[in-house]
């Protein structure tokens, strides 16, 4: 029992004093960060472009696709980061209310099957 106490100890040594090496970190500037920020914004607004909804309804509106990617990538990071704000406030085909309608029906039905009131899911047991 003592050989096993005796090599539990050793580890636990190695594992404190490998835990205890000073770690290397330095603080990054806002300067340092930002062409990652804007880049990803960028990146959003292409993906964006990307989508079949979107592609079909700018050539409903007679413009080429290949040209509004030109002019996305020439315009400034300011105007990337209004455009990019402006996509996430769009409303994403009314989907957020079909599911939340969805998940408001599942509970209610889930609620009643637990009272007894209705049989409609399996794995419910009824209070009854």
């Amino acid at each position: 029992m003592s050989a096993f106490w005796g090599v539990m100890a050793r580890l636990l040594i190695i594992s404190l004093l490998a835990l205890s090496l000073p770690a290397k970190a330095s603080m990054m500037s806002a300067q340092d960060t930002m062409p990652v920020y804007q880049s990803s914004e960028r990146a959003h607004v292409m993906q964006f472009l990307d989508r079949d909804d979107v592609a079909k309804q700018i050539a409903a509106q007679g413009v080429d696709i290949a040209l509004v990617r030109q002019r996305v990538a020439a315009m400034s990071d300011a105007e990337i980061n209004q455009l990019s704000g402006k996509i996430d406030q769009l409303p994403a085909a009314g989907s957020g209310e079909i599911i939340g309608a969805v998940l408001f029906v599942f509970i209610v039905l889930l609620i009643t099957d637990i009272l007894g009131l209705t049989k409609v899911f399996p794995f419910t047991r009824s209070v009854r």
